[in-house]
């Protein structure tokens, strides 16, 4: 599977969480926690992520780069921004 597969499914399973809300769901205890501790996780992973790219080890910089995708993705749901808008932006900076 490509990884903009990938996230269009991570981006609707994240999606049906915020809808539902199910006990025992580390996704839904973000969007219950709010915004500010969306945003809190996305900079905690962000760093991380640098962290680990710096220290050269490949199988934690691939772990936390899926950490902060995984992050990422629950605060453009929150947001109500979708990756097709992210990927117009992208083609648009490529011309």
């Amino acid at each position: 599977m490509k990884i903009g597969e990938i996230l269009e499914e991570l981006y609707r399973v994240v999606e049906k969480r915020k809808r539902e809300l199910p006990e025992n769901s580390y996704t839904a205890s973000l969007f219950k926690a709010g915004e500010d501790r969306i945003l809190q996780k996305v900079g905690e992973e962000a760093i991380e992520t640098i962290l680990a790219l710096k220290s050269g080890n490949r199988g934690d910089a691939v772990y936390e780069v899926s950490d902060l995708l995984y992050h990422l993705t629950v605060a453009l749901v929150n947001s109500g921004i979708t990756y097709d808008e992210i990927a117009e932006e992208l083609k648009r900076r490529m011309k």
